[in-house]
């Protein structure tokens, strides 16, 4: 299902949004389609209009070759994993100078084809051309066709096409499509100021936010408007009915990194964003799993020495935190004051059809999808919604909340292991989520525990007024992903010991709740 409808403020804004979004940016250099001029406008106008929607481009849109990678042989997945953080990095350049250079895009039609995704092209053929020799060289073959990927393109900074489906599938969950106020995007096309200068309160308006790249006011949805929505599968005669849960506290310790060692590990901010880590304390981009199994726990019982970690959630209300000037921080737009959840629950169920059977010692799980707003919905995961109203979960919109209310993160982690893997090339195919409509897990896949975690944030509600948003909250992220709610992800890497994971199958199978 496309992008329902939504209420418009003016036709001024549904030209500037409808002519953001037929951008086309190709091999070819920037086309502008211009649906507004007549045959009897001036050619001047015609310019000023194709210049308005050069600068309208908000972001870069690259094909994510991490998630072609189903199949990287064990001797050339370092190789690879440094790679693909590589292009990463390219990617944030990139987006960096299209962000410090609209100016010069809004003067000139074809600045950001041949200044930045020209450029950028070129760079990723190389990488990718490194990644395929690297497999190559250890007897692998690499996926046809991977230097297709190279090519990246100019977006608006509109929601990406959804799928029907119900929570969790990553579709437009508001009910409505609107954003509970009838206000539309609050100026994500060009940047009025050309710089990206502080225009209104901290709020720029080009992009939104305090450093220009998110959030916007469309972000945002009044939760009272939204419609109940979440469903769960009938349970079945076999079903593991119990829970297991593990009590590791909220960061208090103050553990913070722009690692990630999953999918990028040995590269120092190699997530490009700040995670809040609970658990392990050992984690950042060296660890291995002997760091693991030697490190210290947060977790109340000790035999949970598992990681669990988060993009922080921060509001935008000028704070300079203690990473304003660093990588990941301030230097890649994640900006203001970090919030840390007030409760963090950590909670393993069974399955609706099955009993469960033991997760593998350093099973790692990423749910949800970080660059869900170029990528697209399919692996998007992470749910929002507030303290009270928490039967409607909402997927790419933030929640706006009522007095005496609160924020809440939700993530369910896929519980369904293929019976081999600790982990897969892409970090998804070794697991899969059960069937949404029965609960019941893929061919060849056996059910595990699954963990669910519940993230709950005092924080005050943000102020919507003439479409744009004043000191939002927003989720860590990429540079170019404009701190959208969709790109909302969660990490885990199973470092329980043999017996408390025991006794965690034992208490799901047996029906019981258990710490």
């Amino acid at each position: 299902m496309g992008r329902t409808s939504r209420k418009r403020r003016s036709t001024v804004a549904n030209r500037a949004i409808a002519a953001s979004a037929a951008l086309v940016l190709g091999g070819g250099g920037l086309i502008a389609a211009n649906f507004y001029a007549s045959a009897h406008e001036e050619n001047s106008t015609r310019r000023s209009q194709t210049q308005t929607t050069a600068a309208q481009v908000a972001t870069i849109d690259c094909p994510d070759v991490g998630n072609a990678l189903t199949d990287v042989p064990d001797g050339a997945r370092v190789g690879v994993d440094g790679e693909l953080a590589n292009l990463d990095r390219q990617i944030t350049e990139a987006y960096n100078r299209l962000a410090t250079t609209r100016d010069a895009a809004s003067r000139d039609p074809n600045f950001v084809q041949n200044a930045i995704l020209g450029p950028l092209k070129d760079k990723r053929a190389a990488v990718i051309d490194r990644i395929e020799l690297i497999i190559s060289r250890v007897g692998g073959t690499p996926p046809d066709n991977l230097d297709s990927l190279a090519p990246c393109t100019g977006r608006a900074a509109d929601q990406p096409q959804t799928n029907d489906g119900q929570a969790g599938d990553g579709q437009d969950q508001d009910g409505s499509g609107q954003n509970g106020d009838g206000q539309d995007q609050g100026g994500d096309g060009q940047d009025q100021g050309g710089d990206g200068q502080d225009q209104n309160g901290g709020q720029d308006q080009g992009n939104g936010g305090q450093a220009g790249n998110g959030p916007v006011a469309d972000d945002f949805v009044d939760i009272t408007t939204v419609q109940p929505n979440v469903q769960k599968p009938q349970r079945g005669q076999n079903a593991s009915r119990g829970s297991f849960t593990s009590s590791c506290g909220t960061n208090e310790n103050g553990k913070f990194n722009t690692d990630n060692v999953i999918v990028a590990p040995g590269v120092s901010n190699g997530a490009h964003h700040l995670h809040d880590y609970v658990g392990n304390q050992a984690n950042d981009a060296f660890a291995n799993n002997d760091t693991f199994a030697n490190a210290e726990t947060t977790c109340a019982n000790q035999g949970d020495k598992s990681s669990y970690y988060w993009p922080v959630l921060r509001v935008q209300d000028g704070t300079n935190e203690f990473d304003a000037n660093a990588d990941g921080g301030g230097k890649e737009g994640n900006v203001g004051r970090v919030l840390r959840a007030e409760q963090a629950q950590i909670t393993f169920v069974g399955n609706p059809q099955s009993k469960v059977v033991a997760m593998p010692k350093f099973l790692r799980i990423i749910t949800g999808d970080a660059k869900a707003f170029t990528n697209g919905d399919a692996n998007a995961n992470a749910s929002w919604s507030c303290t009270g109203f928490e039967d409607r979960q909402l997927t790419d919109k933030y929640p706006l909340c009522p007095d005496g209310s609160k924020v809440v993160r939700t993530f369910d982690f896929q519980s369904c292991w293929d019976g081999q893997n600790i982990d897969s090339a892409n970090h998804r195919t070794h697991v899969a989520f059960a069937d949404p409509a029965t609960g019941a897990c893929p061919a060849n896949f056996t059910a595990i525990p699954q963990l669910t975690m519940r993230l709950v944030y005092d924080v005050q509600r943000p102020v919507i007024e003439n479409g744009q948003v004043q000191n939002p909250f927003a989720v860590d992220g990429f540079p170019e992903q404009l701190h959208k709610p969709i790109t909302d992800h969660d990490d885990f890497i199973n470092v329980f010991d043999e017996n408390l994971m025991n006794k965690m199958v034992d208490c799901i199978n047996s029906g019981r709740r258990c710490r």
